[in-house]
């Protein structure tokens, strides 16, 4: 699989547009590759800033399970200075259906199209393994989540009542809702 090398999309750039990517200088790149446990501590560090859920030991598991992919999103810091993770995402491929498990984002970069960009490794990756379905489920108050994923094709399939817990310093309950994107036409 060739994985993605693009430019970093710009602030405010819609989710995943590699045409304002383009127009950015080439000296800032973003490749996304899959991770393995040689990247654990890059990734843990991701997720507790990034904060999308993902409790440690099931990403130490994810990076061990061979029928999951994890996938990060690594910014050229430039010459002097090593790459750094600032994205992940994970799926797990089933004989039919694939699942996406989690994307996550650093704070900063939030907005820049990262999420995008990883969306559209899942999709290669799903549809790579042959799977014919992508799945998700969502927390019904993440806004921004829900427009990516409907930019992406998925729609809604169900819902989960008072499937997630509830937001610090809220009460109740949110519902998790359940979206798919077919694979192949």
């Amino acid at each position: 699989m060739n994985w993605l090398k693009a430019p970093m999309p710009s602030a405010g750039c819609c989710p995943g547009c590699l045409t304002c990517a383009k127009r950015l200088a080439p000296d800032k790149m973003l490749e996304i590759k899959p991770l393995s446990n040689n990247h654990l501590e890059a990734l843990l560090e991701l997720e507790a800033a990034a904060a999308s859920g993902m409790r440690p030991a099931a990403l130490t598991s994810a990076l061990k399970a061979p029928a999951i992919r994890v996938l990060g999103a690594w910014q050229d810091a430039g010459k002097q200075e090593a790459r750094v993770l600032i994205g992940y995402a994970i799926v797990a491929i089933g004989p039919f259906d694939a699942e996406i498990e989690a994307i996550g984002v650093l704070p900063g970069w939030r907005r820049h199209g990262i999420a995008g960009l990883l969306m559209q490794a899942l999709i290669d990756v799903a549809t790579q393994a042959g799977s014919e379905r992508l799945l998700l489920e969502v927390r019904e108050t993440n806004d921004p989540a829900i427009r990516l994923y409907q930019a992406f094709g998925f729609t809604l399939d169900g819902r989960r009542k008072e499937y997630y817990p509830a937001v610090e310093g809220t009460a109740g309950r949110d519902d998790a809702l359940l979206m798919s994107r077919g694979l192949r036409s």
